[in-house]
């Protein structure tokens, strides 16, 4: 019997017998270090499930211990946080006697505890859960399991950033890339240039509202996520998608702005910082050292670089290399989009892949839109030379973020019919057509190293990132109903070993929704599952 864990664990034993979680049975904590993790699941529970779990009386035991444990490969990749000692294996037995979670760290045990949250949730009824008796002994595939969140097209408010935090660490994803810049608007503190949030942040796509991020509420976000081992990761996009930059400050900025109206209310900037200029690099530095401790935790700076429209490859060349360099000489590893290849980079840098469209078939295909005459041939260009970003990544010793617009952009429409009418209508307007519909099934039919060309082990990987871009999403329910049910398929990519079956899969996945509907989340309907 599989149970209806999303990831599925790397091995699973299930045996004759049941055990009876209700109302008052404790949670006794074996290692001092674990009684925040305790607290924090006897709340989850309470509000997953409806059961009110005691903590400090037998029933459910927790402990530091890595029996068993070594069996399972180490995670392969990168940590987002740095921390190369870090291990997220453990154990999870249920018996009819009681249920033991364990491993060798406490984000193992969080690990381990996550997964028992998701066993009471989807068994409860009436105050009551009955497991089956199994023993789980599991561990990720890959360190760095992240979604790239757009806070800048659409401004989402802290509360609404926490409720994101809160699926990731349901499915065992550790990284929340917060997109904080770009043309529309700045959403992040830095003191020394005040402008770029009392100008630079008003507004967002079309009529919108702004809005950015204080120091004291990036400071609770972080501290939120860290709770829960998620590792907040900042990007400050440049040299392009920078016209928030020159609307706040316009020295910075080119003698004549140029963009390209794309139709649906927002342009396409093609302007650029320049790298020539000393006035650039005053800016850079300053936003770095404004920016970098607010994010403690983050071993890395995310430098964008991608979507240089215009720019003349050697300026960008020439950029991306100093401000990496300026990254470094923080004390910071770097990370940026695909583009950054085209530079010389360092080992311990990081590239993030996304552009796996083959652009031809998508001029060539009559039934996706076609863009703006002006835009064609930019894309045309940027897209063509996209296909040796990769490889030139990968020959300079760089690992791979795994974040294909194939199957891990959430901004893609939804393929799969809703038995909710408004959600039907909802699905009209969520979603880049130019990208083409994508089913449930579809985000799941994948790997991360076969499916990729290039990548011919896990060695080449850093981990799996998935991205929501808010070109049309307006509201909080638009978030999340994009977001779900596709986020527990990118943590099942990221996690689970390879070869998921899509009826399984979608048994699994219908279950997960009793905990949604007590959360108040809100998530695609889809026809495909049944949800239970």
């Amino acid at each position: 019997m599989n149970l209806p864990l999303i990831p599925a664990p790397a091995t699973t034993t299930t045996h004759d017998g049941t055990f009876v979680v209700t109302d008052g049975l404790g949670v006794v904590v074996q290692s001092p270090e674990l009684a925040g993790l305790a607290e924090r699941f006897v709340a989850d529970v309470q509000v997953d499930a409806g059961i009110a779990l005691s903590p400090g009386s037998a029933g459910i035991t927790v402990l530091i211990d890595s029996d068993g444990i070594d069996g399972l490969a180490p995670a392969a990749g990168l940590r987002a946080d740095g921390n190369a000692s870090a291990d997220e294996r453990y154990g999870l037995e249920i018996t009819s006697e009681g249920v033991l979670v364990w491993g060798p760290t406490a984000e193992a045990v969080h690990r381990g505890l996550t997964s028992l949250r998701q066993l009471i949730s989807t068994a409860a009824a009436d105050g009551t859960a009955v497991l089956p008796a199994a023993r789980v002994v599991d561990g990720p595939r890959f360190a760095w399991r992240g979604l790239s969140l757009d806070v800048v097209r659409t401004f989402h408010r802290p509360d609404e950033v926490r409720r994101v935090i809160d699926m990731l660490a349901l499915y065992k994803l550790n990284v929340l890339h917060l997109h904080l810049t770009d043309d529309q608007g700045w959403r992040v503190e830095v003191p020394s240039r005040p402008l770029l949030t009392e100008v630079g942040s008003i507004g967002a796509i079309g009529d919108r509202p702004g809005g950015y991020y204080t120091q004291a509420e990036l400071a609770e976000l972080v501290a939120y996520a860290a709770d829960r081992y998620v590792t907040v990761v900042p990007e400050i996009d440049m040299p392009g998608h920078t016209s928030a930059v020159f609307k706040a400050y316009p020295s910075l900025g080119p003698d004549e702005i140029r963009s390209v109206d794309l139709g649906n209310g927002d342009s396409l900037q093609l302007n650029t910082l320049d790298p020539g200029r000393d006035e650039t690099w005053t800016f850079v530095g300053e936003v770095l050292d404004a920016v970098i401790p607010q994010f403690p935790q983050s071993a890395y700076v995310h430098i964008g670089g991608d979507e240089t429209w215009g720019m003349a490859d050697e300026d960008h060349v020439a950029f991306v290399e100093k401000a990496a360099a300026l990254v470094r000489a923080r004390g910071k590893k770097v990370v940026g989009w695909q583009e950054i290849a085209r530079a010389d980079l360092d080992s311990a840098d990081v590239v993030q892949y996304w552009l796996d469209l083959d652009v031809d078939s998508m001029v060539q295909n009559p039934d996706l839109p076609t863009p703006p005459e002006d835009l064609l041939p930019i894309l045309v260009e940027g897209l063509r030379k996209a296909k040796y970003d990769a490889p030139k990544a990968l020959e300079q010793g760089t690992k791979l973020i795994v974040s294909p617009v194939t199957w891990l952009y959430f901004d893609r429409p939804h393929a799969d019919a809703s038995s909710d009418p408004d959600q039907e209508e909802a699905r009209k307007h969520l979603g880049l057509e130019f990208y083409g519909a994508a089913s449930i099934e579809h985000g799941v039919s994948w790997d991360p190293v076969d499916s990729i060309p290039g990548i011919d082990s896990a060695d080449q990987v850093a981990g799996v990132e998935a991205a929501i871009w808010c070109e049309s999403i307006v509201t909080s329910a638009d978030l999340e109903l994009m977001l779900l049910p596709r986020l527990p398929g990118a943590a099942e990519k990221a996690w689970a070993r390879p070869g998921t079956e899509w009826t399984d899969y979608a048994n699994r996945l219908g279950r997960q929704s009793a905990s949604w509907r007590n959360r108040t989340w809100t998530w695609l309907q889809s026809t495909e599952v049944d949800w239970t």
